[in-house]
């Protein structure tokens, strides 16, 4: 698929799939609206001008990887969807729909969910400093200590027998990788030299991180373990003791450091407001 073709279907999914509150709040208040020369108009529908700040809204309400492409390149598209939807709206004006009372309704619906996205934003966006942030992070590693990760090797056969066959070859130099390839039963490790990468205690079976964690850094365990897989044959190629890192973890420290702010401004407003509750159906409750 070419990449202009790949656009158009993008674009057009998102249009189908009627993006229409991330696309319309950015529309709102463009950030190009204030500077008429900044923010061209780029067609006229029936005397109805479509700015360049509404295309580059639109791309903003287009998934991930259509935001990636160059607004050059979706253009074009972009532009036939905004005529589409002013022709509609249009089509509405003239049935009157600017005063439907259903319209009315979800102005007013929309008009305050715009107000509390813009409203907590601007919250976060005060108390969200990078030292706080950074901060929760010490706090987050202080109270997770770093855990013990071993990464190592293992192959897996159906009898105690031939994994003390296999351990013999081993002991007598036989490359570990190899023998994997030749006779485990782990697909992927048949690929891999039976390469399990690093993992912690809990990641595995008890009786194969027993004995994993037990073992030195190049040391093959002195006799094969037994799990509900088979026999393992186990080398443990290094250790180490590694904390999750701060970009690791940034995502999901800035998004508890957000909630709780919500969280906190939330119980600052019940605290002064004054909420009246009802039954269902509007009588008064008990």
């Amino acid at each position: 698929m070419s990449y202009f073709v790949r656009a158009a279907v993008l674009v057009g999914a998102a249009l189908l799939a009627n993006v229409v509150p991330p696309a319309a709040a950015q529309m709102v208040t463009p950030p190009q609206a204030a500077d008429t020369a900044a923010d061209p108009v780029i067609a006229i529908v029936d005397g109805a001008p479509i700015k360049r700040s509404d295309v580059l809204a639109m791309q903003r309400s287009l998934p991930p990887e259509a935001q990636q492409m160059p607004v050059e390149v979706l253009f074009p598209l972009i532009l036939d969807r905004l005529i589409d939807v002013k022709l509609i709206s249009q089509a509405g004006r003239r049935d009157n729909l600017d005063r439907d009372p259903e319209v009315r309704d979800r102005l007013v619906a929309f008009e305050e969910r715009l107000i509390q996205d813009v409203y907590l934003k601007r919250k976060m966006a005060g108390a969200m400093t990078e030292d706080g942030i950074k901060a929760r992070y010490a706090k987050y590693v202080a109270e997770n200590p770093a855990e013990s990760e071993v990464s190592a090797r293992h192959i897996l056969v159906a009898t105690e027998q031939k994994a003390r066959d296999i351990l013999a070859q081993i002991r007598g130099g036989a490359d570990f990788a190899k023998l994997a390839g030749e006779h485990t039963l782990d697909p992927s490790g048949k690929q891999s030299g039976g390469d399990l990468g690093f993992f912690k205690k809990g990641e595995m079976v008890p009786e194969f991180s027993e004995m994993a964690f037990k073992l030195k850094e190049g040391e093959v365990a002195p006799s094969p373990v037994k799990t509900q897989f088979g026999w393992h044959v186990i080398r443990v190629d290094k250790i180490r003791t590694q904390a999750q890192s701060f970009d690791d973890l940034r995502e999901q420290l800035t998004n508890d450091m957000a909630q709780e702010i919500v969280r906190a401004e939330l119980g600052r407003l019940r605290q002064t407001a004054k909420v009246e509750r009802f039954n269902l159906d509007g009588s008064p409750l008990r």
